[in-house]
């Protein structure tokens, strides 16, 4: 009998998958290549800043981008992201993707050459509707 249970431990599923995933892409004729990224942005060695995602495929994902609040507004967003465009432009990479809420972002990332391709909306929370971004290299 079928069982499944929730799992917390990412470490070996991640390492399952990663094996079963470059299998199947083999076979389809494709580089699977998953890498994840993080660049940190530090001012006198204390961490002021980072954005961290992964690459696979032909695509770039932001998963994250974070500035302390003391330090916003002194570009440090925008270099992170020219960082990530920088490390990835020629790599043979199409794209870089990223989704953000209502109350985070979305202004920031149009205002950085992003995008927008899409919005999901949540009926219940507005401050949690969904701003879906595209940047081509």
């Amino acid at each position: 009998m079928l069982k499944i249970d929730y799992a917390e431990n990412f470490d070996e599923i991640d390492k399952i998958a990663d094996e079963l995933l470059s299998e199947y892409d083999t076979e389809n004729g494709i580089e699977y290549n998953f890498k994840r990224f993080a660049f940190v942005a530090k001012d006198n060695n204390k961490t002021v800043g980072y954005v961290t995602g992964f690459s696979y495929y032909s695509e770039v994902t932001v998963n994250n981008l974070v500035v302390l609040k003391s330090y916003r507004g002194k570009g440090i967003g925008v270099a992170l992201l020219k960082q990530v465009e920088q490390h990835f432009n020629g790599k043979g990479f199409n794209n870089i993707n990223l989704v953000t809420n209502e109350f985070q972002a979305p202004q920031f990332y149009e205002k950085c050459g992003f995008k927008l391709e899409f919005v999901r909306k949540n009926k219940e929370n507005q401050k949690l509707t969904k701003y879906f971004f595209v940047k081509y290299f």
